[in-house]
């Protein structure tokens, strides 16, 4: 999605970002961002990582039944 943005697109947000909110919100901005994007990355790793575990017990318990 953001690879068919590029670089003027992203400088136009920018600019647009900055006329919106002022130079004096925008470091807020992109912190609360940034913390948003970070708890959803480590949420997104503890689904996967719960959904691995799961699979792993699974194949531990048909080996078991098989031996």
């Amino acid at each position: 999605m953001l690879s068919s943005i590029g670089i003027p697109g992203l400088i136009l947000i920018l600019i647009i970002a900055l006329v919106i909110f002022g130079p004096s919100k925008l470091p807020e901005i992109g912190r609360a961002f940034g913390r948003t994007l970070t708890e959803f990355k480590s949420a997104a790793k503890d689904l996967t990582k719960d959904d691995d575990e799961g699979k792993d017990k699974g194949a531990e318990e048909a080996v078991k039944r098989i031996n």
